[in-house]
């Protein structure tokens, strides 16, 4: 993918004394106090802003937080905590600027923050007057914002399109690196496990992954539905009736290719789902009328990590089983531990798989995890984002 890359332009000299204006996601979980509880965001956009300031840039920083609606931003939307924890990681005074869209007052060696993008009226629709307003705020706009590069928005677009230079940052650069290694130009064999509570969410990625990796490992919600397809009982277990055909597609257009969705030979059961439901292990075809799937089996565990073990590239998105309840965590502690000991390279993405890695302590030992949720499913659904489109473009005629 032909992209422009800030550090490019910062190693060629190209950034000092320019106005740089990022799309950052800071979009971050407050609590009822306004506090911050949760900050990765934010640590993971400061690179990009320490390389504009060390650059010699005059720095703006932007986001969305919430859902604040157009053009009536209420305090619990503001960025105002945002603005003091970056404070405290960049160890300098980043003022919050509101009414920011007629201009911004930053010197050289200068980052401020501004106020939450969003309740700018047209931000969402992208209106062409208030991207071309905010375009004349730059010299040079970059993207450091995978979580939102599937909208089109003007922050995350609509800027791009005017703007004198429009670029990728370290964190958007190192998305799209990652997902060219993953999909585009990946080591055979391509293992891909997708997982959910529905087959329904995720049919047209199953779909699009049916074409191009080696095998599709399924999970959770769309195990059982797959299991059904393969003619097996699940009991009273989540699943799509309705969607068994297209499962059982799925599975034949990948036997047409040599390729294979792995069903589950045993499971672990119980009769309710709650935390402390009795977990039972048992053959696949022994579920009864009252089981209720949560988990693959041992030996069904034991033998995905052994295609896992001998995979060239492995993208994972979702957990196997009910894995935040430990009697139904093995499966997936099994899939995590065998993508940490693969030699493959290793992709996951979404906010379950991102807690799955949490819990099982493996985050050193994934290749790359993705900062986008719907952005990462979109990619593997195979569209092309937005963000990726107009940066693509730009870098053609710049």
């Amino acid at each position: 993918m032909h992209i422009l890359r800030f550090s490019d332009l910062c190693d060629q000299g190209r950034v000092r004394g320019q106005r740089v204006f990022i799309r950052a996601d800071l979009n971050v979980p407050l609590d009822a106090a306004g506090r911050i509880t949760e900050d990765t965001r934010i640590r993971a956009s400061v690179p990009c802003i320490r390389m504009a300031l060390e650059a010699g840039a005059a720095v703006m920083v932007t986001s969305h937080l919430g859902r604040p609606k157009e053009g009536a931003l209420r305090p619990e939307d503001s960025l105002a905590p945002v603005a003091a924890r970056l404070a405290e990681l960049l160890g300098r005074e980043v003022p919050l600027v509101a009414d920011w869209v007629d201009g911004v007052e930053v010197q050289p060696g200068q980052v401020v923050l501004l106020e939450n993008c969003r309740a700018n009226p047209g931000e969402k629709k992208n209106d062409p007057a208030l991207a071309q307003q905010m375009a004349r705020l730059c010299d040079i706009y970059v993207n450091d914002a995978f979580g939102t590069a599937h909208r089109a928005e003007g922050t995350t677009y609509g800027i791009a399109e005017y703007a004198p230079t429009a670029c990728a940052g370290p964190l958007l650069a190192a998305e799209i690196d990652a997902l060219t290694r993953a999909l585009a130009h990946p080591k055979r064999p391509l293992v891909a496990i997708v997982a959910g509570s529905k087959v329904s969410t995720k049919l047209t990625i199953l779909q699009s992954l049916a074409e191009k990796v080696d095998q599709l490992i399924v999970g959770g919600g769309i195990a059982n539905t797959f299991m059904l397809a393969a003619g097996l009982p699940i009991g009273k277990s989540l699943a799509e009736a309705d969607l068994v055909g297209e499962a059982r597609a799925v599975i034949e257009a990948m036997a047409a290719r040599g390729a294979e969705v792995p069903i589950p030979t045993d499971v672990v059961t119980a009769k309710a789902f709650a935390a402390d439901a009795e977990a039972t292990t048992k053959r696949a075809q022994d579920v009864q009328d009252d089981d209720m799937v949560l988990d693959i089996g041992p030996e069904t565990a034991a033998r995905l990590a052994q295609q896992l073990q001998a995979a060239g590239t492995i993208v994972w998105n979702g957990p196997v089983g009910v894995f935040e309840f430990e009697q139904f965590a093995g499966g997936t502690r099994a899939i995590a531990e065998a993508i940490a000991a693969s030699g493959a390279f290793s992709i996951a993405g979404g906010g379950d798989t991102l807690a799955a890695i949490a819990k099982f302590g493996i985050e050193d030992r994934v290749g790359y995890i993705s900062t986008g949720g719907g952005a990462f499913l979109e990619v593997l659904e195979g569209k092309e984002l937005p963000a990726f489109e107009v940066l693509q473009r730009r870098a053609g005629t710049r």
